[in-house]
């Protein structure tokens, strides 16, 4: 499924399925989780709470295992946030970034590593300033 998912990524005319975004999605929280390079428990389980949420038809402990196994294998954000940028709406891509910063706070300590690639994602996913900075707001005060 992984190698499918990337042999897809690289091909000339990329044409994202649902699932796709689904993995791209779980990958990007795997990231935030990675960036301090300590996995904690308090932001796995913000992460399997935002996949719930956000992505509620998957088994959230299949994506979360797809999840770490491509993020090992890969780290070009640019190809994650492509697949969501095509399919996801401003809305659903706001909930995303929401449960980002979510995930961030989860150990009650917002790395700079953390925040600069979730202000990466946001650029990538073309949300605008003022809404990066509504969501990390919104996620602190929640």
């Amino acid at each position: 499924m992984i190698r499918k998912f990337f042999e897809k990524l690289t091909a000339e005319r990329y044409e994202p399925e649902p699932e796709d975004s689904a993995i791209a999605a779980a990958v990007l929280m795997t990231e935030i989780i990675r960036a301090d390079h300590d996995v904690d428990d308090a932001e796995k389980e913000a992460m399997k709470s935002a996949l719930k949420s956000l992505i509620p038809e998957r088994d959230v402990d299949t994506l979360l295992s797809e999840a770490f196994d491509t993020v090992d294998v890969s780290n070009d954000l640019q190809r994650f946030t492509s697949a969501i940028h095509e399919q996801w709406s401003n809305e659903q891509k706001l909930e995303l970034l929401i449960s980002l910063w979510r995930i961030a706070y989860a150990d009650n300590d917002l790395d700079k590593y953390e925040e600069h690639i979730i202000r990466r994602i946001a650029d990538l996913l073309y949300i605008s300033h003022s809404d990066f900075i509504k969501a990390k707001i919104t996620a602190r005060d929640h």
